[in-house]
């Protein structure tokens, strides 16, 4: 994968979860949760492979025990952050 910023980055993290959610895009913002966005258990794994296959990244993610993951699935923002640095680790 090319050297992604992190606008890029941040405009993908958004459209795979508005996908997720059945909502445009624009109505995804960094400060929202994937429950506000209606996103359940089941759809928040199948997002993190989206976002696994979107970016070549492997995501730390256990859909058992989120809460002992290193990746924050909290809010968007903070999903968009863990990308970034899964996708800056690869390098």
């Amino acid at each position: 994968m090319t050297d992604l910023k992190t606008d890029e980055i941040r405009a993908r993290v958004h459209e795979i979860l508005a996908e997720q959610a059945m909502i445009d895009p624009a109505s995804v913002t960094d400060e929202s949760t994937p429950q506000e966005l209606g996103i359940d258990s089941m759809g928040l794994v199948e997002a993190i492979f989206a976002i696994e296959e979107g970016f070549d990244i492997t995501v730390p993610f256990n859909a058992n025990a989120p809460e002992q993951s290193d990746f924050d699935i909290s809010t968007v923002g903070a999903i968009v952050h863990a990308v970034e640095r899964l996708v800056a680790a690869q390098k």
